[in-house]
Parts: structure tokens; C-alpha cells; sequence
């Protein structure tokens, strides 16, 4: 989904996004999220939110997206930030994780997901347990008990991604689960859950090339 959608495909859904959060209110919008808010003047303001590690900060009601350095990053990413903004409702984790399949409509779209996602996490790290351990610390993972070796992810404040590798034997493939928090539809669509887990399925192949 990184690499297989031109910027150009999400414009229409990021002038959108920006509207939808330009009809909130900012304060219940942090409180919902785990963002923070702060009043520059009667009416503007700016939101500083953590997306992977990365604080972004979000004006407002311009409804601007600019990294540490000042820069807009991708389309796609300035996307997820803000349906993050405009979904999130406050509830609590569910202290259960649940497959892809599990979220509202992922059932249909579960082979895609699996070939987008899963299986290039299988063949690069089948064989390599080392490999993914030092690919989840570069990307700043947090060790688990599942599987042959885990990590979980924050993605956002309030929501984070597991991902489970059993390594390949001489009986079984290797298999990879990716999995979410059980309230995980309450912060994001499910077809946003399926961006940031082809996202966070890339970054990890390629940290494993550094």
C-alpha cells in the first residue's frame, strides 16, 4: 500500500480528513486520542501526536502535518495522523490482541493482507530469528512471548501492533501473525489498520538491511 498507491490517490481522502477534524473539538479530540493540545490564540491552536516513535505536529483549524524538521511527510502518512484525530473515542484497551480477520470487514480482505503483509515478513525473517530481533529493536519493538520471537509496536498514543514470527522447521513454514489491539476499530478503519501494517511489514524488511 506504501508502494503501491501514487500520493496522488489519497488526495481526495486527505482534503476530507481535514475538513472532518476542522468540524471537532480540539480539546476532546486530545483527550479522546492521547494527543496533546495546545491554544495559541482564541481560535488556533496546534496538536502534537506520536505516530511510530515521531512526534508530528498538526495546526489547527488550518489542519497542517509537519514532522520534527518542519516538513509535510507523505500523503499517506499525513492520512493515517488524522483519521487517527478524527476516530479515536476514548476507549480503553481491550487487553486482548485479535487477528486481521477480527476487525470489522477484515475477513474479506484477509488473503490480500496476508500477501501484502504476512508473507514477506515469512520469507525474510523465516529462517533469521536474529535478523527480526535486530530489525524490531532498530524500529524501537518491544520484546513478547509469543511464538518463536515477538515484538509489539506503538503506533499510536493509544494502540499498538504485535508482530508474532514462528520460525521455519523441518516439519512447518515459517508463519507470521500480525496483531491489534481489541479496540483497535475504535481508533482506526480497518482498511487504515491494513496501510500500517504493510507499513510497519517494509520498514522492518528494510531495517534488516542496514
Amino acid at each position: 500500500m506504501e508502494s503501491k498507491m501514487p500520493e496522488k490517490t489519497y488526495g481526495l481522502a486527505l482534503e476530507k480528513a481535514k475538513q472532518d477534524l476542522q468540524g471537532r473539538d480540539p480539546m476532546m479530540v486530545a483527550a479522546l486520542s492521547g494527543a496533546t493540545y495546545e491554544k495559541l490564540a482564541a481560535s488556533r491552536g496546534r496538536f502534537r501526536l506520536k505516530f511510530w516513535e515521531e512526534e508530528y505536529v498538526i495546526d489547527y483549524p488550518e489542519v497542517s502535518v509537519r514532522d520534527k524538521s518542519g516538513q509535510e511527510p507523505s500523503t499517506f502518512i499525513q492520512i493515517l495522523i488524522l483519521h487517527y484525530l478524527i476516530s479515536a473515542d476514548g476507549t480503553p484497551s481491550a487487553d486482548k490482541w485479535i487477528s486481521f480477520r477480527e476487525l470489522p470487514g477484515g475477513r474479506g480482505f484477509y488473503p490480500a493482507f496476508q500477501q501484502q503483509v504476512s508473507q514477506p515478513l515469512a520469507r525474510a525473517f523465516g529462517h533469521d530469528a536474529a535478523g527480526f530481533i535486530k530489525a524490531a529493536e532498530v524500529l524501537g519493538g518491544e520484546r513478547l512471548t509469543f511464538g518463536s520471537v515477538s515484538f509489539l509496536f506503538r503506533v499510536f498514543p493509544r494502540q499498538w501492533v504485535a508482530v508474532v514470527l514462528d520460525l521455519a522447521d523441518e516439519e512447518f513454514l515459517a508463519w507470521v501473525n500480525v496483531l491489534f489491539d481489541g479496540a483497535a476499530s475504535h481508533y482506526l478503519p480497518t482498511e487504515d489498520w491494513a496501510v500500517v501494517s504493510e507499513l510497519l511489514s517494509t520498514r522492518l524488511c528494510q531495517a534488516a538491511d542496514r
